[in-house]
């Protein structure tokens, strides 16, 4: 019988759990022995009594938790010391952070800790319902403009009253993925007036399909921006030039603005100049869901609300997580659909990974004592 093991976080400021209630029973109906540590799901409102009533047996610590299990699970990367007891070999798999923390890395992989980078689900069909970037960036754009919305302290909508017109706030949304998008789409239905810019067209018919305005400089060499694959192309200087400066006036008219432009494994992209900053009307709010990676704004701080001559930029690393209830249920359910590809379904309780499965392949990072994943070969790990 396959043993599953869910210790709390380490991070006590992580209010996420690797599993739900729910995803408990699945794993119990599949044949597995599932275990969870006392009090790991209290930030998620998710108490130990329904993970008992699931079916799931409820540690006391987390050395209990781990005792032999053939597979953990974790919202954030544990290290190499916080999974003694697990059997030789023990499956991992978490959100990584894969590019961060080398050395973290290869003392997990040194362990004999055969690691999954949930960040790395190939971008297939088959692997939607294992996305777990989707499924937290779409939590986090929502919550951005909850957030902006408090602290920027005016109405959203436009109020007609008979004491007069209340304007309806602007905010533009700086990246189209799936956190902006249902940045728009919440804007919108606060009632904001709201535009939004991305470096690839085929997203101009995703802000207008939800009635946002789309802002670019969309000349020929804008029509040709993008991949067969659906990735932007570098764009020549003099058109960087021109949509700079669109962006910038652009900038300047705007309450609220909220970025979301990261790339894996590299800096975040400066999208908004310490100038441009200034050039907004005091009061005004800024959300970098960059943060992270060091920002999309000049001015951003991890984890910190700096006030920049009177525009506050909100630099939270964690949004979804602020939504730890619904997060570690989406989390949780990416997470049943990925390990459920791994038990036998023939014989129940069993593990049968099939190495050459692609979801496989491209989320292992770690095995056999060694980091495997070619885009982290090249730095640090041997194939």
């Amino acid at each position: 019988m396959v043993t599953i093991a869910v210790p709390a976080e380490a991070d006590k400021s992580e209010h996420r759990i690797a599993l739900s209630p729910e995803t408990a029973k699945k794993f119990v109906g599949l044949g597995c022995d599932v275990r969870v540590q006392a009090g790991a799901g209290a930030g998620s409102q998710f108490s130990d009594a329904e993970f008992k009533e699931a079916g799931a047996t409820v540690s006391k610590n987390a050395a209990a938790t781990l005792k032999g299990a053939d597979i953990i699970l974790t919202v954030r990367r544990p290290t190499a010391a916080s999974l003694k007891g697990a059997a030789k070999g023990a499956i991992l798999a978490c959100i990584l952070d894969p590019f961060s923390d080398k050395a973290g890395l290869e003392a997990l992989a040194k362990a004999g800790v055969t690691v999954f980078s949930m960040e790395f689900m190939p971008r297939i069909t088959r692997a939607q319902s294992m996305d777990v970037l989707s499924s937290q960036a779409n939590l986090a754009g929502y919550k951005s403009v909850i957030d902006a919305a408090a602290e920027f302290g005016r109405a959203l909508p436009m109020m007609m009253t008979a004491a007069g017109t209340v304007p309806a706030t602007r905010i533009f949304i700086m990246g189209v993925g799936v956190a902006g998008l249902q940045a728009i789409a919440t804007a919108k239905r606060l009632g904001a007036v709201v535009t939004a810019t991305d470096v690839r067209p085929s997203t101009k018919e995703q802000v207008e399909s939800l009635a946002a305005k789309f802002i670019a400089v969309e000349d020929d060499e804008f029509k040709e921006a993008e991949t067969a694959a659906g990735y932007a192309k570098e764009m020549s200087a003099e058109y960087k030039k021109k949509q700079a400066e669109l962006i910038s006036e652009h900038v300047k008219g705007q309450d609220i603005i909220i970025t979301t432009a990261l790339i894996p494994g590299r800096p975040a992209p400066e999208l908004i100049s310490k100038t441009m900053v200034e050039s907004m009307k005091p009061g005004s709010v800024i959300v970098d869901l960059a943060a992270e990676r060091g920002g999309n704004c000049a001015v951003t701080k991890a984890d910190t609300t700096v006030d920049h001559k009177g525009v506050r930029v909100i630099g939270a690393t964690n949004l979804a997580g602020e939504l730890a209830g619904n997060a570690s249920s989406l989390y949780a359910r990416n997470l049943h659909a990925f390990i459920a590809l791994m038990l036998d379904k023939e014989k129940e309780g069993a593990l049968a990974v099939d190495w050459d499965d692609d979801v496989i392949k491209g989320t292992l990072v770690a095995k056999d004592g060694k980091i495997v994943h070619d885009m982290l070969t090249g730095q640090g790990g041997k194939k």
